[in-house]
């Protein structure tokens, strides 16, 4: 089942689609942040894999619709996000009956799920989600080290950040932040991204600041291949799935 719904969180409008599994009582709640280069895109066009991952793992998945540059630049995006999960962190159990959560998210939603853990955890709410599931996301924007500076020119970064004077702060590129306490990450991404290099610094850093990460390189595979019907997609996906089972498993028995 699929709903879309506008909530009130922090003091905005901020429209999501919630996906639930049928008949069955729900078991956690996943937040995805979709992708789209902070510039494209709609949370609709990944609704058959949100769905499919509802119904498999018995959870309820939340999507959220940022706004988007070129009209809405930085910060809007991660705004949205922050105010869409604490929507969630506030309403789970009441809504889905469980405060057992999960964030994740791919290419500029895997960037934006980690500044929104980011941004809670700074808050005081470190410990919300059990784990955060990564998807091929662009970890420096700012073109200050070798993998960022790959992709400093493209058209999306400007629209989205083209207005920032220093575009290392970690509310824009979070491989410049304080990385400790923030939940077991996943990092998913495909040798031949161009993002690889980001994704291999990330793992680093998170690593280096006491963090339980897992990276997973899929050979022969481009930026944004887990969105297209192939083999290593399937794998990735179904990684990606028996990790965030493994995950809301182990927060529910903790508890």
């Amino acid at each position: 089942m699929t709903v879309e719904q506008v909530v009130d969180a922090s003091r905005r409008k901020i429209p999501l689609r919630i996906f639930m599994p049928k008949n069955t009582k729900v078991q956690g709640v996943y937040f995805d942040i979709p992708g789209g280069g902070f510039y494209l895109g709609s949370t609709a066009g990944a609704d058959t894999r949100n769905l499919a991952l509802a119904e498999s793992l018995g959870i309820a998945v939340v999507s959220v619709d940022y706004r988007l540059a070129p009209e809405n630049p930085w910060p809007a995006a991660p705004d949205d996000c922050e105010a869409a999960a604490l929507w969630i962190i506030d309403q789970a159990e009441v809504r889905f009956g469980t405060t057992n959560l999960a964030i994740g998210g791919s290419s500029a939603g895997a960037t934006l799920a980690m500044t929104t853990l980011l941004r809670l955890r700074d808050k005081g709410h470190a410990g919300s989600f059990a784990g955060a599931a990564l998807q091929f996301g662009t970890y420096d924007l700012s073109g200050q080290t070798a993998a960022g500076r790959l992709i400093a020119d493209e058209y999306f970064l400007k629209a989205y950040v083209g207005h920032v004077a220093d575009r290392t702060v970690p509310d824009v590129s979070p491989i410049f932040g304080d990385l400790r306490d923030l939940p077991p990450t996943l990092l998913i991404v495909g040798a031949l991204d161009v993002l690889l290099e980001d994704n291999l610094v990330m793992a680093a850093r998170l690593s280096a600041a006491g963090g339980e990460v897992d990276l997973r390189i899929y050979p022969e595979s481009p930026h944004g291949f887990t969105g297209h019907p192939t083999s290593m997609a399937r794998a990735a996906l179904n990684d990606r799935e028996s990790w965030l089972a493994k995950r809301f498993t182990a927060r529910a028995t903790s508890r």
